[in-house]
């Protein structure tokens, strides 16, 4: 578990780099999907962020960084308890469904919350979703089976 762990905060560090390279070559603003998730699990438990305007919203960003960077550590964990499985799935698959299980986290939760509707979003939207997400699987599975 705590080498999937590792795997898994390898592979948000991946997801992190190419999503903000994606926002460097196509000149795209950062998604505040993460801040609106954090503000709504924050409104629906009645703990409201603390704040005037400016620290609110720097503490919304620092949460939804956090919660992301606790997803990627938690879905390696997973993948490193079915470690033996993750393994034999092989490279190709095994990355695809380590990154799947992470996108499927997070775009649940966030369907889940009313915060997006996946099957709204137009292909541009899909492929800056799934291309992380493939990276966060590649990196895990990499790490975790070395």
């Amino acid at each position: 578990m705590i080498k999937g762990a590792a795997a898994g905060l390898a592979g948000t560090t991946a997801l992190n780099a190419v999503t903000y390279m994606d926002m460097v070559v196509r000149g795209r603003p950062s998604s505040t999907t993460p801040e609106q998730v954090v503000e709504e699990l924050a409104n629906r438990s009645g703990r409201p962020i603390p704040g005037n305007s400016e620290e609110r919203e720097s503490r919304k960003q620092g949460l939804g960084a956090l919660a992301g960077i606790a997803t990627g550590v938690l879905v390696g964990a997973a993948a490193g308890q079915l470690y033996p499985l993750t393994r034999r799935l092989g490279p190709v698959v095994g990355s695809v469904l380590v990154g799947g299980a992470a996108m499927a986290a997070t775009d649940l939760s966030m369907f889940r919350l009313g915060v997006s509707d996946p099957s709204s979003w137009d292909m541009s939207s899909w492929l800056s979703d799934a291309v992380p997400h493939l990276a966060f699987g590649a990196v895990t599975w990499a790490v975790l089976t070395k």
